[in-house]
């Protein structure tokens, strides 16, 4: 068993929000016991008091770790956003303190891509308001509207791996799919890529939005893009609040331009249960409104909670910072017979020279180095042949560096 510069049964893990237990068997399994488990998202004061002696933090998208609360956080060495985005935590502020945060992309892509399916036809079908009327006691039974998905046209704005998932699941119930993204993507089955996200709006019976949130996505969908729709197309975001224009597809919904909408992401969402949604989407018949559950099935966050787990448990033990989204990427081997010193330091000049004279000073022979930087910081890794017994005092010199940010020992 690898030893650690704080060993696994005093590194302080803790998990908010209902993290699924699978997560905390993960950790469990790879030796780490201390581990703090909270239903909620922790109000500040709580969270303040957590970060005040947590090594790992492991937090789902209503918790907010602002710079302020990161640069309070004495121990902690990395962050896990046991979700998909991670826009709620100022990574910036975390990398600066030499903190990777790791996520897990694409867990739940299936989960997202059956509910947008699901959505397809029931919209298709008219389902939303016949069910509301006959909640009211109404029975309308009627033809009028409803269709059939088959030889349909779904149109897919981002075609990564959830939209592409999405391609294959619309393909088997008999829609023609057609595609747009930025970046040239590899068909899957019969889709078609299209040239021009207006060519996409003006050919789709169906458009359903996959993807990030960026400056080019923010707004991307407003009166204008869906003045080209087609007459009585549906529109469906499972993406992010900001890429559509609220206000304009409630008031093309209201006036019929637009047949229906699925929308499962809001420009501001709530930040609890107890905090009320507000759209001008709501109360409209035609209108499915879920509470950004695309991904919360027990199938993708028992998913989630593994893989996020095993990242943190591999950065923890290994070093390795591969599918961190802030930080150099170094995917490192499994140590064998060395000990292993991690130095995080701002990327300024002379840092190599100094850490490699902490070890040959004391006649220490490095087997292996590895370093990777990005304009601001720089993770260097070496590897120094045998079981020192004395990685404290080496690592205590390495922290004297001029730019040092964070450094640890293993073996």
């Amino acid at each position: 068993m690898r030893r650690l510069s704080v060993s696994r049964d005093r590194i302080r893990i803790v998990l908010t929000e209902s993290i699924h237990p699978r997560a905390v068997q993960a950790l469990r399994d790879a030796g780490y016991v201390n581990i703090e488990t909270l239903a909620g998202a922790p109000n500040e004061d709580t969270l303040r008091r957590l970060l005040a002696e947590a090594h790992i933090l492991g937090i789902r998208s209503q918790t907010k770790l602002s710079a302020q609360a990161i640069a309070a956080a004495r121990r902690l060495f990395c962050i896990g956003c046991f979700c998909i985005g991670t826009n709620h935590v100022d990574a910036d502020a975390a990398k600066r303190k030499g903190i990777p945060v790791f996520n897990a992309p694409y867990a739940n892509t299936r989960s997202v891509a059956e509910l947008v399916v699901g959505e397809i036809v029931m919209l298709m079908r008219r389902v939303p308001e016949k069910s509301a009327l006959a909640h009211q006691g109404i029975w309308r039974k009627t033809a009028t509207g409803a269709h059939e998905v088959r030889g349909r046209t779904l149109g897919i704005v981002g075609y990564g791996h959830i939209g592409s998932q999405l391609s294959v699941l619309a393909e088997a119930i008999g829609m023609r799919v057609r595609y747009f993204d930025i970046i040239d993507k590899l068909a899957l089955g019969n889709a078609t890529p299209v040239r021009s996200l207006g060519e996409l709006l003006a050919h789709a019976d169906v458009v359903s939005l996959h993807v990030p949130d960026t400056t080019a996505t923010r707004g991307m969908i407003g009166a204008a893009e869906i003045a080209q729709m087609r007459a009585g197309a549906i529109l469906i975001n499972a993406a992010r609040g900001s890429v559509v224009d609220i206000d304009a597809l409630a008031a093309a919904l209201s006036d019929g331009r637009i047949a229906g909408a699925a929308v499962d992401v809001f420009p501001r969402e709530p930040g609890s249960g107890d905090e009320r949604l507000t759209t001008p989407l709501q109360g409209l018949p035609n209108v499915i409104l879920t509470p950004h559950v695309g991904g919360s099935t027990e199938e993708a966050q028992a998913n989630i909670g593994v893989e996020v787990a095993d990242k943190l448990v591999t950065y923890s033990d290994n070093g390795s910072t591969a599918g961190a989204v802030n930080f150099v990427e170094v995917a490192l081997p499994v140590q064998q017979g060395v000990t292993r010193f991690l130095h995080i330091h701002r990327n300024v000049p002379g840092v190599l020279t100094r850490v490699n004279q902490v070890f040959s000073q004391r006649e220490l022979n490095i087997a292996a180095q590895y370093l990777r930087t990005d304009s601001e910081v720089g993770y260097m890794v070496s590897d120094i042949d045998g079981r020192l017994e004395e990685g404290r005092g080496i690592r205590r010199e390495l922290e004297a560096i001029e730019g040092t940010i964070r450094s640890r020992f293993l073996y």
